[in-house]
């Protein structure tokens, strides 16, 4: 059984008005949907990403979904969920350390949190062999992957359904109805269970997307 708890479709400004940006991006809304790029030159390397955080806290076990759109390659996405500061901390608390988009800060900083990187285009491996991957912080670990079906820009046909689940110690992953990858924390390998906390979307820059209809369900 779940139930809806939040919902947005990422329409316009007004919609998002309470998000947090960490970074520097251009947030725009023409289509009717809320489209992501970059500000600042991808040749800053890290600085030239960013996060962008929904404001609410959400329980330990959800399912989100959202609907995604890829306009221009390279890059990658991420989704961060169940985001806290090591200590439990709101992860907007002023005693963190501010975070401006820098990659390390969100895995080796001080916040926990679960992300899925998908579309993942930016570097020649991951163009040549696309994959969702997995990974649990603070630490970095690499704890589960699965194939991307989504393909390359020229012969996507958006949009494609975006749906996580996170039950009790089990994360789900799907695309458009197809399960990507199924794993179970045993809350000792990598670490403590991760509770509820913020979820966010983050890019790499020179990516461009959209996304919409953002809904988090409580299981």
């Amino acid at each position: 059984m779940r139930t809806l708890i939040y919902e947005n479709k990422l329409s316009s400004s007004e919609e998002v008005k309470e998000f947090i940006l960490e970074g520097q991006a251009n947030i725009s809304f023409s289509a009717g949907r809320m489209r992501m790029a970059n500000a600042l030159d991808p040749k800053e390397g890290q600085k030239s990403n960013f996060v962008f955080w929904c404001p609410k806290d959400f329980p330990k076990d959800i399912e989100i979904q959202w609907d995604f759109w890829p306009i221009q390659e390279p890059g990658l996405c991420i989704l961060f969920f169940a985001a806290k500061g090591r200590n439990g901390e709101d992860i907007f608390d002023p005693t963190l350390v501010p975070r401006t988009g820098e990659y390390d800060s969100y895995h080796h900083g001080d916040i926990n949190a679960f992300h899925v990187s998908y579309f993942r285009r930016m570097w020649e491996e991951e163009r040549s062999f696309h994959t969702c991957n997995l990974r649990k912080s603070y630490g970095f670990y690499l704890v589960t992957q699965g194939a991307d079906p989504i393909p390359s820009i020229e012969d996507a046909r958006s949009p494609y359904h975006m749906l996580l689940r996170k039950d009790k110690n089990e994360i789900i992953f799907k695309i458009n109805n197809l399960t990507i990858f199924q794993w179970k924390d045993n809350g000792e390998t990598y670490g403590p269970l991760l509770q509820g906390g913020k979820i966010g979307f983050r890019q790499m820059a020179p990516l461009v997307a959209e996304y919409a209809n953002l809904k988090v369900y409580a299981i």
